[in-house]
């Protein structure tokens, strides 16, 4: 069977993960699929908008296929990881400046890749179960397809919290910081997706809308606020430190457990890109580092410890966020020159 299901339906062009048994997880293959029906639905007049779906109940998308980066790249071989970050990047630019509206039914768990696919289109509807989250900092990335650029959106330090710790966003909570639109209750998605097929009218969801359970964020806003706007990671975990409050100590967790040299990219990125928001610069940012990831960063060792030998004790590079020095970030986020990040030519 596919690993992903693309086609025409009614007024709608159809994208949907087929990968459930892998939590949907995104090969670099769909991504070229998913780029390749965008581009063509961009100029057919029968399809009024798209609807990306998947398979399962567990979950949209949990992230990104990466066992054949991690080898490769295990192999000093970066080419492969390169050109699937590249190629990946240009389509989470296409979705999230479609010129026809992109609804994104988001169940279960939606992070990294999924993230990059579901959570830059017009309409991205969550459910009861959704559980959205940018936890790259844990396997020695930054948040990438774009995530950054959510990050850097949301409201006051949330967004150096969530890309910091990890932590998921229930229902509630994606919508406040702004991974997502609406809620619909989950009985109601198949209705939902009938009428969007028949009238290829986005509007009919805001007659399936309603209340989400509350979140949590909105009540933590304060602390998070407070501890989490440091310049750095480093001034961040000692903020944390002195506070000493349940909330602090938890977040003290997550934050250590992810790999230092990445959370020092990933609060120096939204800094930057708070100042002057934009897609494009945001993901040419993420590929800066991504770039640089396997040879100079963390990524195959993170990926050792959660996926492969999966001990969950990753020998990282750095003790802790505060060890790492202003002159090693700007190193993972030095422009690269001919290697670039580029969109024109892709985006036509």
């Amino acid at each position: 069977m596919a690993d992903i299901h693309i086609r025409k339906e009614g007024r709608a062009g159809r994208i949907t993960l087929n990968r459930p048994k892998a939590l949907n997880a995104l090969t670099y293959e769909m991504c070229l699929e998913i780029d390749a029906a965008l581009k063509t639905w961009a100029h057919d007049d029968d399809v009024a908008l798209i609807l990306i779906d998947a398979e399962g109940d567990r979950a949209f998308s949990a992230g990104g296929d990466i066992a054949e980066m991690y080898e490769t790249g295990r192999k000093g071989d970066y080419t492969y990881g390169r050109r699937f970050w590249a190629d990946e990047y240009r389509m989470n630019a296409r979705i999230a400046s479609y010129p026809k509206p992109v609804v994104s039914l988001l169940q279960g768990f939606t992070m990294g890749g999924g993230v990059g696919v579901g959570c830059h289109g017009s309409h991205r509807i969550v459910g009861e179960s959704s559980q959205i989250a940018m936890p790259e900092c844990g396997i020695g990335l930054v948040p990438d397809v774009g995530g950054s650029f959510l990050l850097a959106l949301a409201p006051g330090r949330l967004g150096e919290y969530l890309g910091t710790t990890g932590a998921r966003m229930g229902p509630a909570d994606a919508i406040l910081v702004g991974f997502a639109d609406l809620f619909v209750p989950e009985a109601d998605w198949s209705a939902l997706v009938s009428k969007l097929i028949e009238t290829g009218d986005a509007q009919v969801i805001l007659e399936h809308t309603s209340q989400p359970p509350e979140g949590r964020l909105a009540a933590l806003r304060p602390e998070i606020d407070a501890h989490f706007a440091g310049e750095t990671g480093g001034d961040i975990l000692r903020a944390l430190r002195h506070s000493g409050s349940p909330f602090a100590t938890e977040a003290i967790r997550a934050f250590t457990r992810s790999a230092p040299l990445s959370v020092a990219c990933t609060v120096e990125m939204l800094h930057r890109l708070r100042g002057a928001p934009s897609m494009r610069r945001a993901l040419e940012l993420e590929y800066r580092f991504t770039y640089r990831a396997m040879e100079h960063g963390d990524f195959i060792e993170g990926i050792r410890a959660a996926i492969i030998d999966k001990d969950r004790n990753p020998r990282w590079r750095h003790e802790s966020a505060e060890a790492v020095s202003g002159m090693e970030v700007s190193k993972m986020l030095m422009p690269l020159g001919a290697q670039a990040l580029t969109f024109e030519e892709e985006l036509a």
